[in-house]
Formats: C-alpha cells, sequence, structure tokens
C-alpha cells in the first residue's frame, strides 16, 4: 500500500437501538448508531416483527376492485350511448 493516502482504519464502537453494542474497525470516526443489529434482527432471532404487508394487499385489492366497476360503469354508458344513437 502507498504510505499516506489511505484513511486511519481504528476500533469503533456499534451501538444498536435494541441496545447491543459491539467493537469492530472502520474507517469512521467516533461510535456508528444502527437500528437493527444481529441481536435483534428477524432472520437471526427467529422472531416475526409485523409488517403492514395485510395493509399493502387490502388496499392493492380495493384498488382493483374499484378499476373493475370504473370499467364495468364505462362499458354501461358505452351501450346506453350506443342504444340512444339507434333510436
Amino acid at each position: 500500500m502507498k504510505a499516506g493516502i489511505h484513511p486511519a482504519y481504528d476500533s469503533v464502537k456499534v451501538i444498536c437501538a435494541c441496545g447491543s453494542s459491539f467493537a469492530t474497525r472502520s474507517t469512521h470516526k467516533g461510535d456508528l448508531r444502527v437500528e437493527i443489529c444481529s441481536s435483534c434482527h428477524p432472520f437471526f432471532t427467529g422472531r416475526q416483527k409485523l409488517v403492514d404487508t395485510e395493509g399493502r394487499v387490502d388496499r392493492f385489492q380495493k384498488k382493483m376492485a374499484k378499476a373493475k366497476e370504473m370499467q364495468t360503469q364505462k362499458k354501461a354508458a358505452d351501450v346506453a350511448k350506443a342504444a340512444k344513437k339507434v333510436q
């Protein structure tokens, strides 16, 4: 490595929002604060956290139902317009 061009690689303390902390090395100066770590991440702990996926699915289904309803109304309006022209 060329001398004098690389940043300092020092020990830092990583502090998670859950209270867990551990030491690592980084070029970052000072402590690192993170929201999630291996002590509280669902993949590593096996615990499932509540995620609003059901709400997303419900919103999508409502949107699709509304779109189908609009298509049905448009077809009915087109049929009525065509019947009016025939008369």
